[in-house]
This record gives C-alpha cells, structure tokens and sequence, in this order.
C-alpha cells in the first residue's frame, strides 16, 4: 500500500496528519484508539434535529417537541415568556429536520463543520 499526504497549510496538514494517526493505531492495535476520536461538539444539535423530525413525522406540535428535548419544566417556564430564544430554537431544529427529509442532510452537516482560520478555503477545496 502506497500512503501519499499532501499538506497545504495548517488546517490541511493537521486534519491529514490526525487521519494518518487514527490510520496507524488500528493498524497497531487494531481498534480505534478512543484518544484519537474526541467528541464532536455538532453532534448533539444533530442528535436534536433527528429527534425533532421524529417528532414530525408522529404529528408533535413545536410545544410538545420543545418538552421532549428540553423538559416540560422548561418550557412551562420559558414558552410564553418575555424572551422567544426556547421557540425560535425548535422552530429551527424544526426547519433543519425538514430540510434534512428533504435531502439537504449533507449541507446541514457540512454549515456545522466548516473549518476556521485562513486554510479554509484551501481545506474545502480538498473535501
């Protein structure tokens, strides 16, 4: 097997240099080394969105998905309150799971992982 890495810059080179970490520990031990894969801080909004189209789908209205993500408790307080953060946010998972049904999953993916700093646009161009 030939291995070939071509690094551009900082964003390039750290997310290829972690792939080739990642690459030789299974091979080393042949498990994925728990160190190498660390949480994915979009991960739970996305959780979130599956949840809510779920919720959709069974015909939940934007209260009741409010309870079932957030607590009943919370949105007993917050749901008609002075602030309209709580609803705007269901409203928003609500828009993302129906935009995710409909085939955008990829781009509601991607809006979340967009890497940061002035490789970007080095670094989209290579995904």
């Amino acid at each position: 097997m030939l291995l070939r890495f071509r690094l551009e810059g900082l964003v390039s080179a750290e997310l290829k240099v972690l792939a080739l970490r990642r690459f030789l520990a299974l091979c080393r031990y042949g498990r994925f080394a728990r160190s190498l894969f660390p949480p994915d801080p979009g991960m739970a909004r996305a959780i979130a969105v599956l949840r809510a189209h779920d919720a959709l789908v069974a015909g939940a209205s934007q209260r009741e998905i409010g309870c079932v993500l957030f607590g009943a408790a919370r949105v007993e307080r917050e749901w008609n309150g002075t602030s309209d953060s709580l609803r705007s946010r269901v409203r928003r998972l609500m828009r993302d799971a129906r935009r995710m049904a409909r085939g955008d999953y990829r781009l509601i993916l991607r809006k979340h992982r967009q890497p940061r700093g002035e490789d970007s646009r080095a670094a989209s161009r290579e995904a």
